[in-house]
């Protein structure tokens, strides 16, 4: 089979920031009509690289070439009007601003000087077909699910004709159909000669819809091959240097009595749940996009309003209505949403590792700094955080590691329940190894663990009890014995 031609060179490119050698030498080929997928662990390299693609970032070294042109760097500009398009994880959406609006903003189609709106309109819910999704373009995007924000950004990119497409974990907050959808629209994409880079933790899809696959670690590159010339053993050996197992952390602790109690848990979105928690146990929360719950363990922590229910901690009811009471009561929360909710992206690692604590290492409400840093390089080193100092700035660190941060914080608060909201999203595979591992043994200190993932393999994997919800609503509890891929598909579906 003849090759296709290649559309985007990048050859010898290395970028170097303080005390990091981000990328090393870098050469890779993408072709015209290809999904080209790009993997390695958090802080292998990906992100550098596609900002040097797409013109956020400047190389020190190398050139970049794109349809037989040959340039020393891209500027977001020429990067756009070349064909390039990243869709990253992090949304960018004018959320008080229609579905259309979204769509042509910068690019306003105009009849006699004014906003044509109904030809906008036509040719957004035009594209949304191309693309087999159901949406109103008129409807407003903050209120869509975040499902659905991925779907209008994807939507963005090919309303702007792109050539070449860059998608940066698009899947992390999909369910299972919707990610079946966007895969299967790649692929049509792809047949009509987009071409394709793919960037996932989730080795499943990149054998499913890849062409090629290339691994980066530590800067370098240490492959490129066909997919189909790759096994998954071979690919976990590539990206973290060493074998892996796909084993969940066996666990032989004793569960010991209940810790945390919820009844009757009522708010805008939840509606009458109640499920406990014993110290030492792993509970799962299953359901798809909606099924609420997020906004359940969000009631009980009392960063939603809860119009009723109450919530006991060793068989004793307390008063929490605002975060602030939850963490004063030993329970801690790592959120979906680490970039807004979890993290002071401005903030140093020191500080942010120590933000649930400040009163306990603070005398006259001055921090002891150097507490605070003895405490912050202790998670460092148990973590495994990769960062040249822990003075460094939360947002100057790969996502892995970024929720390695979020951990730490709630590590060094000495939590009774830790309520753990998609924890290895957009971690890299041994990243998730370590987490596992680490939830694992904070269980058998005896540490009550809720645990609410989207990845099935997880779910059943990591829990030892699931709870599953549809809408809201309770519809069934598990045990270990009960797990299936399919009972927990029907429950999550609101099928009794």
């Amino acid at each position: 089979m003849q090759e296709k031609p290649v559309v985007l060179s990048l050859k010898n490119i290395s970028k170097k920031y303080p005390g990091v050698q981000a990328l090393s030498d870098v050469s890779i080929d993408f072709h015209a009509g290809e999904i080209h997928c790009l993997v390695g662990e958090n802080g292998a390299g990906k992100s550098t690289f596609i900002k040097m693609i797409s013109g956020a970032n400047i190389p020190d070294t190398g050139t970049i070439e794109v349809f037989g042109k040959v340039y020393n760097a891209m500027s977001p500009r020429l990067s756009g009007e070349l064909g390039i398009d990243v869709v990253y994880q992090e949304f960018n959406l004018a959320e008080d601003m229609s579905v259309a609006e979204n769509m042509y903003l910068g690019t306003e189609i105009k009849s006699h000087g004014l906003v044509d709106m109904k030809t906008i309109n036509e040719r957004a819910q035009e594209v949304f077909r191309r693309m087999d999704v159901k949406i109103d373009v008129r409807q407003i995007v903050g209120e869509l699910s975040v499902s659905y924000m991925q779907f209008v950004e994807i939507a963005k990119a090919l309303a702007k004709n792109a050539k070449i497409l860059i998608l940066d974990e698009p899947t992390a907050p999909l369910t299972e159909d919707e990610v079946d959808k966007l895969l299967n629209l790649l692929v049509e994409l792809k047949k009509q000669g987009l071409t394709i880079i793919y960037i996932s933790h989730r080795l499943n899809e990149m054998f499913r819809i890849g062409d090629r696959i290339t691994v980066l670690r530590d800067g370098r590159k240490i492959v490129t091959d066909q997919t189909s010339n790759i096994t998954t053993k071979d690919l976990i050996s590539y990206m973290v240097g060493r074998e892996m197992s796909f084993e969940y952390p066996p666990r032989s602790h004793e569960i010991g009595d209940v810790v945390l109690e919820a009844k009757h848990i009522v708010s805008e979105k939840v509606h009458d749940i109640s499920f406990s928690v014993r110290a030492g146990e792993i509970l799962g929360f299953g359901g798809l996009v909606g099924a609420g719950r997020t906004e359940t363990a969000r009631a009980v922590f009392g960063a939603d309003l809860r119009y009723g229910g109450q919530v006991l901690l060793n068989g004793k009811e307390v008063k929490i209505t605002r975060p602030k009471d939850a963490v004063a009561h030993g329970i801690g929360f790592i959120t979906e949403d680490r970039k807004h909710q979890g993290l002071l992206l401005d903030e140093s690692i020191c500080h942010n590792i120590s933000l649930a604590i400040l009163r306990r290492i603070s005398r006259f409400s001055v921090i002891n700094r150097q507490t605070e840093r003895t405490l912050a390089s202790r998670q460092k080193d148990i973590l495994r955080i990769k960062t040249p100092t822990i003075e460094a700035t939360a947002n100057s660190m790969s996502g892995g590691n970024q929720q390695k941060v979020v951990l730490a914080k709630w590590l060094a608060a000495d939590c009774k329940v830790l309520i753990m909201d998609e924890p290895t999203r957009g971690v890299d595979v041994g990243a998730k190894q370590e987490i596992y591992k680490l939830i694992s043994e904070l269980a058998a200190k005896g540490i009550g663990i809720i645990l609410i993932s989207s990845e099935m393999e997880e779910l059943l994997g990591m829990s030892e009890r699931i709870i599953i919800l549809h809408e809201g609503n309770f519809m069934k509890e598990l045990s270990k014995s009960e797990f299936s891929q399919q009972t927990v598909m029907q429950y999550a579906s609101g099928i009794m």
